[in-house]
Parts: structure tokens; C-alpha cells; sequence
């Protein structure tokens, strides 16, 4: 099985959430991939805070994390599942942000698991499986 990571695991991973960490150690490093609006979320996130210790040591877990975890590409193909993903949402009235959508649609369009703590939003996602590593009980 393969799976995508949610902005929100990855924040998990930078503190050390232990249940995160342990389901992570038992997944195949070569199953387990980061998509890029996921480091775009994290960086943005890292660059609103002032120049800190708290700074420094989160861009130091980011580039761990960076160096350990391959990239879920932007391909053609997740380009049209974004596009599919998105009006299918909005024809539902069920919207939801436009990153958000775009990692989803990585996860379609390779056929991986989502792993997200965003589980009300994400579930409102056309042919997605989602997985939340925090809660080892909440996969629908």
C-alpha cells in the first residue's frame, strides 16, 4: 500500500508526535511520499514566524524530514484529478481549499492512501482513502 502525507502528518513528524513516528517506522520507506503543496503549506507556516530558536529548529525538522521522505510529483495526471476533484466538489456544494485538493488529487492519482488529521474534510473526496496515524482507528 502506498501513502501520501497531509500537511497536517508532516507538521505531526516536526513534533514528534509518537504516534505518528510509530506508524510511520512500519510503513516501507519506499511506500510513503510527501507532495509538494504540502512543503508549500509547511514553509509558508515556518516563514510567518519572527526569527526565533522555535524558527530555527522547526526549518532544521524540515529539512530531516526532507532528506528521509521522497516527493509525490506534480504530474499530468494529478493535474486532472485536481481538476476532477475540484468540480466535483463545488457540483456537490462541498468545497474545500484549493491545496487541500491538490494533495488529495496526488494521493488518486497513484492510488496511495491519504494520511491526514483533516479527516472531515478530506473524506469529501471522491474515490480518496484516508488514514489518520494519530487516531490508529480512523480510516474510512
Amino acid at each position: 500500500m502506498r501513502y501520501v502525507l497531509d500537511t497536517n502528518v508532516v507538521s505531526a513528524l516536526m513534533r514528534g508526535d509518537a504516534a505518528v513516528l510509530d506508524a510511520l517506522r512500519h510503513k516501507p520507506k519506499a511506500d510513503v511520499s510527501v507532495p509538494q503543496p504540502v512543503f508549500a503549506e509547511i514553509a509558508y507556516g515556518i516563514e510567518r514566524l519572527a526569527r526565533s530558536r522555535k524558527r530555527a529548529t522547526l526549518e532544521k525538522r524540515l529539512a530531516m524530514i526532507k532528506a528521509e521522505l521522497a516527493r509525490a510529483p506534480w504530474t499530468d495526471e494529478v493535474s486532472e484529478r485536481f481538476g476532477a476533484i475540484k468540480a466535483a466538489l463545488e457540483r456537490k456544494g462541498a468545497r474545500i481549499e484549493d491545496l487541500d485538493v491538490a494533495i488529495a488529487a496526488h494521493a488518486v492519482a497513484v492510488g496511495a492512501v491519504l494520511v491526514t488529521a483533516n479527516l472531515r474534510h478530506m473524506v469529501r473526496v471522491p474515490g480518496l482513502e484516508v488514514h489518520d496515524w494519530a487516531h490508529a482507528d480512523a480510516q474510512w
